[in-house]
């Protein structure tokens, strides 16, 4: 991606806020007592409880500048932060946003990602309060949102990863493996969609976007214990299944299914690996009662008292797909490893 002259270091840090400012414009809600430009937001709370999660996104860790733009990058990290909000049942009260930069960086480049970050902030309904702003190596870009919420309307508690009971049915939001599929297409060198399952993919791992509403839903219908899908369907199951001290045997031929809807942008085996282990999807994986599963959300498995007395019973905790315990570590999303 390429973005005109002028670099943050010539404008210098006033420069910058006036044009971060600029594109931000005026946070639209009633709630925030005091916006943008002094040293401390002031945000009126009426729950009485905030939730609150952070999102950090590395140049070169967590994108290439050849594959995404400052306008993927900033709905990405938008999406990130309330998708883990919507995942405890909650709403996003109020996003604030850190900018660590090399000093070369291009002003277009801060401006543009500025502008996509209100963008999907606003469009979700959650104001911008403010944020930092850093100089950093040469090289270095780093972007961090901290989002607040509260519990949705409707909703008197948190869904927690710990919850899930026996005889629970394990469900998602929407379809997996379409972030991992359009990392995949990018690492081969297709930055351009050559037919729509190819677009689907490469715009979910650029521009990911959840139905926020989801979150709150499953939480009014009774979800028991919920994650948002980040760094890969076993790799999170596992967490839910431990944090909940169950067994989450997953049904083969639903994620099938999900997998056939990946291709012809991956091979049936690359796509079947990718909706078990590809990252930063950012669907929500929750457990329900029997019947309680909301409209549109897509069973792919059911939970088992993980103290059953059965082959497997000394095994404890985990995730499970045609009689054999799958490894969490082989595949997904890890920060360190890769």
């Amino acid at each position: 991606m390429t973005y005109g002259p002028g670099s943050l270091g010539q404008a210098g840090e006033a420069g910058v806020l006036r044009e971060v400012f600029a594109a931000l414009g005026d946070p639209v809600s009633p709630d925030v007592l005091v916006g943008p430009g002094d040293d401390t937001a002031l945000l009126r709370v009426r729950r009485g409880a905030v939730l609150a999660t952070t999102d950090t996104m590395v140049r070169g860790r967590d994108w290439l500048d050849e594959w995404s733009s400052a306008t993927d990058v900033g709905i990405k990290v938008v999406t990130q932060n309330l998708a883990d909000l919507a995942s405890m049942g909650g709403v996003g009260t109020g996003l604030l946003v850190s900018l660590v930069a090399d000093p070369g960086l291009p002003l277009a480049w801060a401006r543009e990602l500025t502008a996509a970050i209100g963008g999907a902030a606003g469009r979700s309904g959650v104001p911008v309060l403010g944020g930092d702003l850093s100089s950093a190596p040469s090289g270095v870009v780093m972007v961090s949102v901290t989002a607040l919420g509260e519990l949705g309307d409707g909703v008197t508690r948190p869904v927690l990863r710990a919850g899930a009971r026996a005889g629970d049915l394990l469900a998602v939001s929407g379809q997996l493996g379409r972030s991992g599929t359009g990392w995949l297409l990018l690492r081969q060198g297709v930055l351009s969609a050559r037919s729509d399952p190819e677009a689907v993919a490469l715009s979910h791992h650029r521009r990911p976007v959840t139905d926020l509403q989801r979150g709150p839903e499953a939480a009014r219908a009774g979800a028991t214990a919920m994650l948002d899908v980040s760094d890969g369907l076993v790799r999170d199951a596992d967490r839910l299944a431990r944090a909940s001290l169950v067994r989450l045997e997953l049904d083969d031929d639903a994620l099938r299914s999900m997998a056939t809807a990946l291709v012809p942008a991956a091979d049936p085996a690359d796509a079947m690996t990718q909706v078990l282990s590809g990252g930063e999807e950012h669907e929500l994986l929750a457990t329900f009662p029997p019947g309680r599963v909301p409209d549109g959300w897509t069973v792919i498995g059911r939970t088992v008292d993980a103290d059953a007395v059965d082959a497997d019973a000394r095994q404890g905790p985990g995730v499970w797909l045609d009689g054999d315990k799958l490894d969490p570590a082989q595949g997904g999303w890890d920060h360190f490893g890769g």
